[in-house]
């Protein structure tokens, strides 16, 4: 039986290891904790689904008799991509939901996600979760089960509002994750000829792994777009959250670069609002905002950090250039890659060379994210030391809202801690190769400087 540890309880959700930091019973007395503090919101019932991993029915099994302990009502969706269940919290009067996935993890990794009476929790409500197990504080009764399908409901409320300008050939790579089980019928619901890749759903993920931030994982998709006459290709993280887009002819849009085009199209509905990017994306994201009547808003990495900023300013779109991307307008706000592909074929329907609008995109010259990977607890107190004391000269501002972003004329650097692994993430974007080695010299020289051991990642 494994033992309860803090180290799974993430920024964002809860993540360990399968029968080493997470089993049965901790998925039980994490169930009790959550149908708790649901509990002490006045709420009654909780959603639950699960993505396609083997370990998903025993975990999930466990989750919902925890849940009914501490006397609450359950409603079980069975294997649903996670938006999946973030719609059942708005469909089914429950405004709480826990989805057990591992996400774009190894397969021996599960997890969950968690919506407390609407919203994302993350930080110390998820800390609380685990100091109410250990503490013992916790609510007994005797609630409910039931399960339900929501698919239906699911898929026609996206074919109710995406409307395409004419059919579309697309190619979809589900990388065996759950959104394997509802892509191909949205996508051909909308009227879309679909080729599908690795959309059945299998926990072992024998092609290759569900996370579209990595090039290495869409080369499969690259070469059904060059081999068929498929015009575009769609691919999903494991439990289908995140989208990744790819051209004609080969070329990665980037999330970053995927959100502009959205925002073009949003801004006519909603001229003059905010619209939030985290701190990886490119910088030529805010003058794109500008140019078509919005106002840029720089934020925080992490999809329950942008959720909750996006319901303070009342942004109608966010985006993460990890992939996920919330539509508040026409939707809820919650991330959902299976939507956004729908917005996506949408918006390039209209379009005659659809890679051909994606391509002229703004776009220079980046690093994919790197990783100086350091021990435990060493990321927070360096990224400190770094704001506090480091000079970039030549630079035009430095923000540190989230590590430290420092932009110059002719590009930027970032360097910030990660709130899931002991590394500090770095990434680079710059008009020229030269620019890009320079301003990577410039942030190698402060890091060594306060930590001369730092293996660097470049």
């Amino acid at each position: 039986m494994a033992a309860l540890t803090q180290g799974i309880f993430k920024a964002y959700d809860i993540r360990g290891i399968v029968g080493k930091t997470l089993d049965a019973g901790i998925a039980r007395d994490i169930g009790r904790a959550f149908g708790s503090a649901v509990r002490a919101k006045g709420e009654t019932t909780v959603v639950i689904g699960r993505d396609g991993r083997l370990s998903g029915p025993e975990l999930t099994a466990a989750l919902a008799e925890g849940l009914q302990a501490a006397g609450v009502d359950v409603i079980d969706l069975g294997v649903v991509a996670t938006p999946v269940l973030y719609f059942g919290t708005h469909e089914l009067d429950a405004r709480s939901g826990i989805m057990v996935t591992g996400s774009h993890n190894p397969p021996d990794y599960n997890g969950f996600k968690m919506v407390l009476a609407g919203e994302a929790i993350y930080g110390d409500a998820i800390q609380a979760l685990h100091q109410a197990i250990v503490d013992g504080t916790l609510t007994e009764g005797k609630g409910s089960y039931r399960t339900h399908d929501i698919r239906d409901a699911y898929l026609k409320r996206i074919t109710g509002d995406v409307k395409l300008a004419r059919p579309m050939k697309v190619a979809v790579d589900c990388g065996n994750g759950v959104a394997g089980a509802f892509a191909g019928d949205l996508y051909r619901a909308l009227g879309c000829e679909v080729i599908e890749l690795f959309c059945d759903v299998d926990g072992n993920f024998p092609n290759h792994h569900p996370d579209p931030a990595h090039p290495e994982n869409l080369q499969d998709l690259i070469k059904c777009l060059q081999e068929t006459d498929a015009e575009i290709g769609l691919a999903f993280d494991g439990d289908g959250d995140r989208l990744g887009v790819v051209t004609k002819d080969g070329q990665i849009i980037y999330p970053d670069r995927q959100l502009m085009l959205f925002v073009k199209d949003v801004l006519t509905r909603h001229p003059g609002e905010q619209i939030l990017y985290d701190v990886k994306c490119t910088r030529h994201l805010s003058p794109w905002i500008e140019q078509y009547g919005g106002k840029p808003l720089m934020w925080k990495t992490g999809h329950s950090l942008v959720k909750a900023k996006m319901r303070e300013t009342g942004a109608p779109i966010g985006g993460e250039m990890s992939g996920h991307i919330f539509f508040k307008d026409r939707w809820y706000g919650f991330d959902d890659g299976l939507y956004a592909g729908a917005r996506m074929l949408e918006l390039l329907s209209r379009e005659k060379d659809p890679s051909a609008v994606l391509n002229a995109l703004p776009q220079s010259t980046s690093t994919p994210e790197l990783q100086l990977k350091l021990s435990e607890g060493e990321s927070f107190p360096l990224i400190a030391k770094l704001q506090s004391e480091a000079k970039f000269p030549g630079s035009d501002r430095t923000i540190t809202i989230d590590g430290l972003r420092v932009e110059y004329p002719d590009g930027f650097g970032l360097a910030r801690s990660s709130n899931t692994t002991p590394v500090i993430v770095m990434r680079f974007e710059a008009e020229s190769q030269q620019a890009l080695q320079r301003i990577q010299a410039e942030f190698k020289r402060v890091i060594t400087a306060a930590k001369p051991d730092a293996v660097m990642p470049y």
